[in-house]
């Protein structure tokens, strides 16, 4: 189906009346869409000043007061996802049931998904991942998330094109990058540590349930899941 992106900051104008408006106008859009799906990224930052404290005259309030009825009488098949980093700081009715069927806690990546994530971004710059040591590199990036797997193969590129133009990017760059980089679960560690305990006490879980630790001679590459790696190229090339 469609995948509407709802930008919530887009919404917000400076004239009276324009942002309560702005939020009909695309509500209306998505029902016409449909079927879809709509999706509100960073949804506590757009709904930052519906609890009434964000000093502009109550707009806020009025805006997110236009979603909730929406959500709540919509019949429309508008399929509506939000993604939040805080989900503490949204209002609890918007978390009801009714409104958002269910709310899903999306773990850190396990030793097979970070594989994966490496031979998917590997490949989709033009690298075959079966030219590499996952395995090593799996037990090297515990506690990394997804874009941070991202960033290292990002910056390995980097570091392998600043050695010249000859030089192909190997295992010993993607190990460099690694150690250079200081993943989230380490620089907030105590809060990160606090929000996956009560996880499992207040919402789904979302992640597999595969044990945190896996004998790297178990970490295999799901090949039929790769994109087709396409003939190699240097990733500056326009």
């Amino acid at each position: 189906m469609p995948l509407l992106k709802f930008d919530l900051g887009k919404v917000f104008a400076g004239l009276v009346g324009q942002s309560e408006e702005n939020m009909r106008h695309a509500l209306k859009l998505a029902e016409a869409v449909a079927p879809c799906i709509l999706w509100i990224d960073e949804v506590e930052k757009g709904l930052a000043g519906s609890r009434g404290d964000g000093g502009d005259s109550g707009t806020s309030t009025r805006v997110f007061g236009t979603l909730l009825t929406w959500m709540e009488e919509n019949t429309k098949p508008v399929f509506t996802i939000a993604t939040a980093n805080d989900i503490e700081g949204l209002p609890s009715e918007l978390l009801r049931k009714g409104r958002f069927d269910e709310i899903f806690f999306v773990d850190l990546p396990t030793p097979q998904e970070r594989a994966n994530i490496l031979a998917i971004h590997l490949a989709k710059h033009h690298r075959d991942p079966r030219d590499f040591d996952l395995g090593s590199h799996v037990r090297a990036t515990d506690g990394f998330s997804g874009a941070e797997l991202e960033q290292v193969v990002i910056s390995a590129l980097y570091e392998a094109f600043a050695q010249g133009e000859s030089v192909e990017l190997n295992d010993r760059h993607l190990a460099t990058s690694i150690s250079k980089t200081f993943p989230l679960s380490t620089t907030m560690a105590s809060k990160i540590a606090l929000l996956r305990q009560d996880a499992g006490k207040k919402w789904r879980i979302a992640s597999s349930k595969e044990p945190a630790e896996v004998p790297v001679e178990q970490v295999e590459i799901a090949r039929e899941e790769l994109p087709t790696v396409p003939k190699r190229k240097r990733i500056f090339e326009v």
